[in-house]
């Protein structure tokens, strides 16, 4: 029996439209209590598919019949069997198609706003995997900021856009995910930016980015000034757009701010890290709209599906910032750190060019949630 699938451009309208849905996971409890779909007006039930093999009467009362019903799995195999399972027991199931793999690879271009001279900035959401990269268009010309791996999605967004990506920035050496930007610029010919000291052991060929750096995009005068920001990496770096956008990376985000650990190094860099966000930050204009390189929750996705909040609504409601003890502060950035990413190491030496794994190892080092923030 035949049953219909659902794409993750379709469950990620779902999430943006907030639409009502019963989602049965039949992964290991394990995984799914470690990373599942989230929606605001999503409902759950994870029964792993073994305990299903027998069939799927048992369960038939837990589900409701009033909503659309999505059977997951890691990547589809199962959530067809057992949406065949229960079409033939008379409810209609759709399963998520390439599974949990496709969720976390999925990007969702989305228009953050204008910028001088009739450029266009966008967001593309990472629904699955709480990743957000920038596309900047301008005058025939583009910018890519933090890329995911995915970079076909990046060059042929461009290219439907009728522009040629000149320019490809990583505010820092990602340790989350792999980066797409030395393969964007080593395709398109774009000068590939990093700064240098997150990079002094990579491999390969880059322009360094160094503190009040600006770069013009198109004929537009579109300005991009780099601001060093260092405390999630000893490299970090904000950019600021024709002072209308703050692009954070993994400094400070909506709900929280970035930790930094993830070189062994909290104690370290935890005074950059207040320093940024306490001195740095401080000087510039509250009415920045800030655009973060993650988010950790479906939760702070704005009604149109972007992630961004002015600067000083963030001063005055992210907790992170309004923490007046330097001790308490360090407290927080150093004793309340989530888990280490999935393959952290192994993603910082593939992004520094150190290891060359195949797209079947880089999807298994990539899954799982982002763990860029710290925990209030």
């Amino acid at each position: 029996m035949t049953v219909q699938a659902m794409t993750a451009q379709e469950v990620t309208k779902k999430v943006f439209d907030q639409e009502a849905m019963f989602i049965l996971d039949v992964r290991n409890t394990s995984d799914f209590e470690d990373w599942k779909i989230e929606g605001k007006s999503f409902q759950y039930l994870n029964i792993p598919y073994f305990d299903l093999l027998d069939g799927v009467e048992e369960i038939l009362p837990d589900i409701p019949t009033d909503l659309p019903l999505l059977v997951v799995c890691a990547k589809e195999g199962s959530s067809i069997m057992v949406a065949e399972m229960l079409s033939e027991a008379g409810r209609d199931a759709a399963y998520l198609q390439g599974g949990m793999r496709a969720w976390s690879e999925y990007l969702q271009p989305v228009k953050v706003g204008d910028v001088n001279g009739g450029g266009e900035l966008y967001q593309f959401v990472r629904i699955g995997k709480g990743c957000l990269s920038y596309v900047l268009i301008s005058d025939g010309e583009a910018a890519v900021f933090d890329a995911t791996r995915m970079t076909e999605v990046y060059t042929e967004f461009a290219k439907a856009n009728g522009a040629s990506i000149t320019h490809v920035f990583d505010t820092h050496l990602h340790a989350d995910h792999i980066s797409g930007g030395r393969r964007i610029a080593e395709e398109t010919g774009a000068l590939y930016w990093l700064p240098p000291k997150d990079a002094t052991e990579v491999t390969f060929a880059y322009q360094p980015l160094e503190d009040a750096d600006h770069v013009q995009i198109g004929h537009t005068q579109v300005d991009i000034h780099a601001l060093y920001s260092p405390g999630h990496t000893i490299g970090s770096t904000s950019f600021v757009i024709d002072e209308k956008y703050l692009l954070t990376g993994d400094i400070l985000f909506v709900d929280s701010i970035g930790r930094p650990d993830l070189a062994g190094l909290a104690e370290d860099w935890v005074g950059d890290l207040r320093e940024s966000l306490y001195q740095r930050y401080r000087q510039l204009s509250d009415e920045l709209v800030v655009l973060p390189a993650h988010f950790m929750s479906f939760k702070e996705l704005n009604e149109d599906g972007t992630v961004w909040q002015t600067l000083g609504h963030l001063y005055a409601h992210n907790h992170g910032l309004n923490i007046e003890d330097e001790e308490a502060f360090r407290k927080l950035v150093t004793e309340n750190l989530p888990p280490q990413p999935n393959a952290y190491q192994d993603i910082r030496k593939t992004n520094m060019g150190k290891l060359d794994p195949n797209e079947e190892d880089q999807r298994e080092m990539e899954i799982g949630p982002n763990r860029c923030a710290v925990r209030e």
